[in-house]
């Protein structure tokens, strides 16, 4: 971690949601999900809510040896959004606890606020996580 990765780092992440970032493709083998709304998915949202601050501190990580994973999450989803609109998250780094890290999260479809709340990442060293969890028969490459 380098010592620019301070309390303050802000970023906006834009994405335009496809067709494959709806409800029923969340999980394509979920009857339940195949007869529910083609708008984005609170699953991908989240997931979008992580890259974006994911994003914010790349530049403040010794990238690729060092990344971080989320390790809580807790968002709204206020807004449905359908295929096709833009959507923008902005992103704070709040709390910087050793390799522990605290983001305030928002996002807005340009017509709605769809999701606004926290999100916690921690820092690993991938090479010893890799390690950790190939000892439980998985594999990273």
């Amino acid at each position: 971690m380098k010592d620019t990765l301070k309390p303050g780092i802000t970023y906006q992440h834009v994405y335009t949601v496809p067709d494959d970032k709806t409800v029923p493709s969340l999980y394509p083998e979920a009857s339940e999900f195949q007869e529910m709304p083609e708008v984005f998915a609170t699953g991908f949202l989240v997931g979008f809510l992580e890259w974006a601050c994911i994003k914010s501190i790349e530049p403040h990580l010794d990238w690729p040896a060092e990344m971080t994973v989320g390790t809580h999450i807790d968002v709204s989803h206020e807004a449905a959004t359908p295929p096709g609109l833009t959507i923008t998250a902005q992103v704070k780094l709040v709390e910087v606890d050793g390799k522990r890290l605290v983001f305030e999260v928002e996002a807005h479809d340009g017509v709605d606020t769809i999701s606004r709340g926290r999100h916690q990442r921690h820092i690993i060293n991938r090479a010893a996580f890799a390690a950790r969890v190939k000892q439980k028969g998985l594999s990273i490459p």
